[in-house]
């Protein structure tokens, strides 16, 4: 079977042009992640690398099919020169990591959670995953593999993600919207939730 790796870095390379950085991590008992990191004017993208190289598997499952499942890689976008966000490779690993290390499967509308501000002084911890599709466009691969989904990264505060588990993934994207918060914006104020 083919490596889908290289096809999903020339994926993001179509999409977001060359990368000017790239890290690699590897946790123990994991496969290496790699986060790449690219410019488009004032925007910063950092996309994962590795995390489509096996299938999610549901955690209910008896046996983990090796080849059917989700594929998915993750890409976060925020604006450049206002806060340290290259500190968020690490962080992103984790969360790319989170399928094999705690059986998880990463969808749109979850929020993921690293339990520490993503980069120094952030005031975020996690994301909530947003829907695929705008930015970078699914990976088809050769039956009877699953694509691959480049999934964003959305981050959210303390207070956004406890009433985002109260209210839902749906609701907190319209309260976004409806206060034209700007969620590139790596320093950020809380959406007002009342």
């Amino acid at each position: 079977m083919a490596d889908v790796l290289p096809l999903v870095e020339a994926r993001l390379r179509t999409a977001l042009g060359e990368p000017d950085a790239r890290a690699a991590v590897t946790f123990l008992g994991t496969d290496r992640i790699e986060v790449l990191r690219f410019h488009e004017g004032d925007i910063v993208r950092y996309a994962t690398l590795g995390m489509s190289a096996q299938p999610m598997t549901d955690p209910t499952a008896v046996i983990a099919d090796p080849v059917k499942g989700p594929r998915v890689e993750l890409v976060l976008s925020v604006r450049g020169g206002v806060a340290d966000t290259d500190k968020v490779l690490r962080p992103l690993a984790v969360l790319a990591a989170s399928p094999q290390v705690e059986s998880v499967v990463v969808a749109p509308g979850a929020s993921l959670d690293v339990g520490e501000p993503l980069w120094p002084g952030a005031p975020f911890t996690s994301v909530l995953v947003a829907e695929p599709g705008g930015l970078v466009e699914d990976l088809e691969l050769d039956g009877p593999l699953d694509p691959v989904r480049f999934l964003p990264l959305l981050p959210m505060t303390p207070n956004e993600a406890a009433w985002k588990r109260v209210h839902g993934a749906q609701a907190l994207q319209e309260r976004w919207l409806n206060q034209g918060t700007d969620l590139r914006d790596p320093s950020r104020r809380s959406v007002p939730l009342e």
